[in-house]
Parts: structure tokens; C-alpha cells; sequence
């Protein structure tokens, strides 16, 4: 990988040559000095240099004191933010995430050194060329996630690097070296000294890559006993059944493959059938059963994402999903009707990408069926919306306000009807008329 030559964009390439102009050293460095060689677009333009943060605030006039403890200040140009760093030496670590002090340099190989992989640990600017004393663009070549020097000491410095070395090996498709893969399940235990938000957004970005099914690396790392323990049971549980060629965490991996790269679906796979080994049976002919598992599953699963620290939108969203994951429904306008109000019509194309990602995981032999029958009911589905059809007691045609004036008295009895009428639109969409609504709630009372 001799020659690399990465095309620097005017902004970036102005800061660089600004500094160099004040007598400092200025370079590219980290991700996207990375993503230029591998081919990919950078996000950001991370430069970091030998000026000290005071000076970086002299030469540039609109500058933002984002990191100054840390040396970061973020120069903007034409709106454009781009981070500048001083180079820096680390103190010593605490509680394996941050250090307690930090020590400016001049020194840029010094400042690579700190750095956790060799793939992030390269510096480049337009007169120099590529700085990598560390030889990333090899590992890159090789397709390898390495530490910088000692794994075991960058794993101490800061225990959240043991994720991040499974997070860049799923995004970008590349094995962790031996070595760091040694010296992760020798530090599992560090993990434990990391915030579940760090931990929640490593996870979130090993899921939504290309190699979901990466997570079962932290399995294979010692990590999983002290992040989602819940999952380990499902690790080697078979599933003898027709519809099943594959065990419960084998499944489970293929559905988050198969749907969309979206956080809250990609959770709603992992976490839907991580009861299964609670409440496992087998018949008398060898057939294994998991009854009541879609229960079980959405209790742990919301257990499990408020331990993470997810949002309530995404832990309510998920745990529906999961709670009504395995409805199975026919096709049949009443029938899917009934089930777009028990589910939501906010998320019911959700549910059937869920139920597709499900089946897709399933026995191959049976696909062919199941795919055409959900196929069938999200056109049903799509027809119902078409149509703009009632499923729930705010598209009825009455409401609350209508019955009272109409002599039914305030109280529970105005819910009791209302649900009564969706049951009847429910069943005969012809029926969502006001006058026609009256007159049922009249023969009701009767």
C-alpha cells in the first residue's frame, strides 16, 4: 500500500497549511485517515497538531472550546466544523475508561502511540504523505484489528476498547488479531467499570453493520456473562422442530441479518425468542415446544434494554414487537383488521418486517409458503389503508362527546360502547357511519 495519496478536502487542507505557515506541525489523523484507505467516505475531517490549543485560537478567528482540558478545539470554517487536536501524552488511567491527567507534546509519533488500534493510530497531510510507524495500512491490507503496542495495557487504559475491537471488526469485516483477541478475554472482567450508555452504543453499532451476527463475539470474548447474560442460554439450544433447522441463537443471528440495518427492529430480533430456553418442553415424539415464550421474551428484553439505558420510545417499541411477534395471521380483511388495532397501525409495518425476518431464520423448506402468505396479508394490508378502514376507536365515526348528547351518561359506560362499535366496524368497515353508530348504541341501551 506504498504511495497512498488521500484527496483532502479545501477546508481541511486550508487549516493544515494555516498551521504549518505559524511554524506547527499539522496532520490528518485517526478514522479518517482510515476510511480514505479503505475507500470510504469520512464522516470528519479529525486534524491534530503541535500547536497548543491557545495558539490553534490565534490563527483561526471562529473557533469553539469543545475539548480544551483535552486539547480539542474546534475550528469552523465557512460553518464547516473540524476538530484540531494538540498532540498529547495520556496520565494514568482510572476506573479503566479515562486518564486522570493529559500532557501536551510535540511529538506526533507519541500521540499515535496512545491510540487504541493500528488502523486509527495513522496520521497524513499533502506535503508528508502518511505517517503509520505503527503499520496500519498493512493490517488494513491484511484486514486485521490490532491493538497498538500491549493490548493488555490499552484494554486497562480504557476497558471500553475490547468493544470497539468487535464493533470496527463487524463493520468493517476484518478478524481480531490473536493477540488483542487474547488479552480481551483476559480484561473481560474491565468491562464491568464502563457506563451502560459507552456500552449500549458499541453494541448499537456492531448490530446496525453489515455483520450483526458479530455479536456473538462477545460471547466469544468472556463479555456477554456482563452485558446481556440473559442471551447465553440460547447459545447451543437446540430447537427439534418442523419448522426449525437451526439452534435458538443461530436463529436468532440470521433474523437480525435478514431485516433492515434499523436499531429498534435489529434489537426486536436479538431480544425475541431469548425466553425460549425458560420455557423449553419436548413431546412425546421428540418435538421440542417453547409455549409462552413471546411473554417471557418481551419481559426480558425490556429488562434488559432499561439495564442499557435505551430510551422508553425504543424499549416500548421493541418490547411490543417482541410481546406480538409470533401472531399468526391469515389472510383475511377481518382478521388482520383485528390485528392492526391489537398491534398499532403506527407499527404494524414493523410487525410484518419482524414476522418476515422471522420466518426468513426459519427451516429453508417451509419458506417458500410462509413468505407468500405474509406476502398476501401485507397487501390485505395495504388495501385496509387504502381504504382508510377503522381499527381504532379514534377512526370511528362517534365519539365520547356524540353518545353524551345522545343520552348515554359520562363514566365507564362511554368506553364500554366505544370499544363495542370498534368491534362492530371491526368486523363490517360499512358501518362507521355516525347515524348508524347512534342507532346500535340506541338498541343497545335498550
Amino acid at each position: 500500500m506504498e504511495g497512498i495519496k488521500i484527496d483532502i478536502p479545501n477546508y481541511a487542507k486550508y487549516i493544515i497549511d494555516k498551521l504549518n505557515e505559524n511554524g506547527f506541525e499539522a496532520y490528518l489523523v485517526g478514522g479518517c485517515v482510515r476510511d480514505s484507505i479503505i475507500g470510504k467516505k469520512p464522516n470528519d475531517w479529525d486534524i491534530t497538531t503541535s500547536a497548543l490549543p491557545k495558539d490553534v485560537k490565534k490563527i483561526f478567528r471562529k473557533t469553539i472550546d469543545t475539548g480544551i482540558k483535552h486539547g480539542t478545539v474546534t475550528v469552523l470554517y465557512n460553518k464547516i466544523p473540524i476538530e484540531v487536536t494538540t498532540y498529547r501524552i495520556d496520565g494514568e488511567y482510572e476506573d479503566n475508561r479515562r486518564p486522570k491527567t493529559v500532557e501536551f507534546t510535540n511529538n506526533l509519533i507519541l500521540d499515535l502511540k496512545r491510540r487504541d488500534f493500528t488502523i486509527n493510530a495513522m496520521a497524513y497531510n499533502h506535503k508528508i504523505g502518511l505517517v503509520d510507524v505503527f503499520n496500519g495500512a498493512q493490517d488494513i491490507k491484511k484486514g486485521i484489528i490490532r491493538c497498538v503496542g500491549n493490548p493488555l495495557e490499552r484494554f486497562n487504559e480504557d476497558a471500553l476498547r475490547m468493544l470497539r475491537a468487535i464493533r470496527f471488526s463487524a463493520q468493517l469485516g476484518y478478524e481480531i488479531d490473536s493477540g488483542t483477541r487474547d488479552a480481551i478475554i483476559r480484561s473481560s472482567k474491565l468491562i464491568e467499570n464502563v457506563s451502560m450508555e459507552r456500552i449500549q452504543v458499541e453494541i448499537n453499532k456492531t448490530l446496525l453493520s453489515d455483520n450483526p451476527s458479530h455479536f456473538l463475539e462477545l460471547y466469544n470474548c468472556k463479555l456477554m456473562q456482563y452485558i446481556v447474560p440473559e442471551f447465553m442460554p440460547c447459545i447451543g439450544c437446540a430447537q427439534n422442530h418442523p419448522y426449525h433447522s437451526y439452534e435458538v441463537h443461530e436463529h436468532i443471528l440470521r433474523s437480525v441479518k435478514v431485516i433492515k440495518s434499523n436499531k429498534a427492529l435489529r434489537w426486536t430480533m436479538l431480544l425475541h425468542d431469548i425466553g425460549k430456553p425458560q420455557v423449553k418442553t419436548t413431546d412425546k415424539d421428540g418435538i421440542d415446544h417453547f409455549y409462552g415464550h413471546e411473554a417471557i421474551s418481551a419481559k426480558m428484553a425490556e429488562k434488559i434494554l432499561k439495564r442499557l439505558k435505551f430510551d422508553n420510545n425504543t424499549i416500548n417499541k421493541v418490547v411490543k414487537l417482541i410481546k406480538y411477534h409470533d401472531i399468526r395471521l391469515e389472510v383475511d380483511y377481518k382478521i388482520i383488521r383485528r390485528a392492526i388495532n391489537k398491534i398499532g397501525k403506527e407499527l404494524f409495518t414493523d410487525f410484518l418486517l419482524v414476522q418476515r425476518a422471522d420466518v426468513m431464520a426459519q427451516n429453508p423448506d417451509k419458506l417458500e409458503k410462509r413468505l407468500r402468505i405474509l406476502e398476501d396479508v401485507n397487501k390485505v394490508y395495504e388495501e385496509i389503508t387504502r381504504l382508510d378502514q377503522c381499527v381504532s376507536i379514534k377512526d370511528l365515526e362517534i365519539n365520547g362527546k356524540d353518545l353524551i348528547d345522545n343520552g348515554v351518561k359520562e363514566g365507564k359506560q362511554i368506553g364500554v360502547l366505544l370499544s363495542k362499535l370498534l368491534e362492530i366496524v371491526i368486523d363490517d368497515p360499512s358501518k362507521n357511519d355516525k347515524n348508524i353508530l347512534l342507532n346500535i348504541v340506541k338498541d343497545i341501551i335498550k
